[in-house]
């Protein structure tokens, strides 16, 4: 997560607080949760006796979907010790392999060639200030032949108005530009870094992965709670992306 400006991390001191205020919520969600269909056929067998990483982990419950596949083991890394400390409490509840440490990306803290899988997403990579960082500290945490999966955001997404009649562009954002004030979640001025999608795939190409997997997908991985439907939903424009790469 990016950190280094006092606005970002303001806005998530804030909004962190949902994950202790949901806890209950999310408890019985993790009942039950599974990764998205798509995540599922990507992965395949990778996530069976492996020791995963999750970088920027949020409330967890990915880990718990993660574990329930078959992973020996889930670390998950956040800046948020609200989060850390409820995805901990209940993952313990719920008797899983998961484990939560507090750091801010790209420096992880872990020792080098401690994971076979390296799992991410669903609105983190629009928190690193730096890409080529966050790719070499994956590269180092993988063991030799290990793989990075990746659930994430389209970059387009920003550009999408939400207008329920037609697609519109918005006229403040640009697919180019380098960053752009958050005014959905978590607001408050945090500021989102826009990475092209071919910056996210050739930061991970430099830093020494072989892509084996890329695909855009029409559905949002994340709505907001007042919004059941926008014309951009609706099966013609990108809306997130997944991509699986193995260490070289």
């Amino acid at each position: 997560m990016d950190v280094t400006g006092d606005e970002t991390r303001a806005a998530w001191a804030i909004a962190s607080r949902k994950y202790e205020d949901e806890y209950a919520e999310h408890l019985e969600e993790a009942r039950t949760v599974a990764l998205l269909p798509e995540e599922v056929e990507a992965l395949g067998d990778l996530v069976v006796g492996a020791d995963v990483v999750h970088p920027m982990s949020g409330h967890g419950l990915d880990d718990i979907a993660l574990a329930r596949l078959g992973a020996r083991s889930v670390h998950g890394l956040d800046y948020s010790e609200a989060a850390l400390s409820s995805a901990q409490r209940r993952a313990d509840e719920l008797g899983m392999p998961c484990r939560y440490t507090r750091a801010v990306m790209p420096d992880s803290g872990l020792e080098s060639a401690c994971a076979d899988l390296v799992y991410t997403g669903k609105g983190a990579l629009i928190w690193l200030p730096d890409l080529p960082a966050f790719f070499a500290e994956v590269h180092r945490l993988l063991r030799a032949g290990g793989w990075f999966y990746v659930y994430e955001a389209h970059p387009l997404v920003p550009l999408w108005g939400w207008d329920t009649d037609e697609i519109r562009v918005r006229p403040d954002r640009s697919y180019f530009a380098p960053s752009h004030v958050n005014d959905s979640f978590p607001a408050n001025g945090a500021v989102e870094r826009q990475h092209t999608l071919s910056e996210i795939v050739m930061a991970c190409r430099r830093a020494g992965f072989e892509i084996e997997h890329l695909d855009e997908h029409p559905e949002p991985f994340w709505r907001p709670e007042h919004l059941n439907a926008a014309a951009a939903w609706d099966g013609r424009l990108p809306n997130s992306f997944s991509l699986l790469a193995r260490r070289a």
